[in-house]
């Protein structure tokens, strides 16, 4: 298990870059609310924390996981000036197909989004067997993979900035 014996939350903070002049994006799945409540919050805070004025945030929420990728190329669209996505979602094993095809789609949809638009999309979709898994990844025993996520896109952020020069 990629995550056993590591904590999400816990990173050096002296190596992430000033985050005062970028300005962000969060697509939020409704499904799964519990956790990607959670994460969404360990997204905002650890933004803010670097420097992310609250003003230069912007939510949107989809109804679940596979329509992210929707809502992450809607938001490319209409904030030409974001400086990364983050894509939250959480997408539980049940006793069907239907997890493997979200799980697929999703990230398929967020890796074409990366390849094809010069705004970086993080993937923040966590894809566990059950819930105390997610609930584990989203602020519990493991950490939250939402702040990770955050740390994610404020590097990619300062990558596209350098990259441009």
């Amino acid at each position: 298990m990629a995550t056993e014996g590591n904590n999400l939350s816990e990173y050096d903070k002296s190596s992430i870059p000033n985050a005062k002049e970028f300005r962000f994006g969060i697509v939020v799945s409704e499904w799964n609310d519990k956790v990607t409540e959670s994460l969404f919050q360990g997204a905002f805070e650890t933004l803010k924390e670097h420097g992310v004025l609250e003003k230069k945030i912007v939510r949107w929420n989809v109804p679940g996981s596979f329509e992210l990728t929707y809502g992450c190329k809607k938001m490319q669209e209409t904030y030409d000036m974001l400086d990364g996505i983050i894509a939250i979602g959480s997408v539980i094993q049940g006793e069907t197909k239907h997890f493997d095809f979200v799980c697929q789609g999703v990230s398929n949809g967020i890796t074409q989004l990366n390849v094809n638009g010069d705004t970086p999309v993080i993937f923040c979709v966590l894809t566990d067997n059950n819930m105390q898994q997610a609930l584990d990844r989203s602020g519990g025993k493991h950490g939250n993979k939402g702040t990770e996520a955050a740390v994610a896109a404020i590097k990619m952020a300062q990558l596209r900035k350098e990259a441009r020069f």
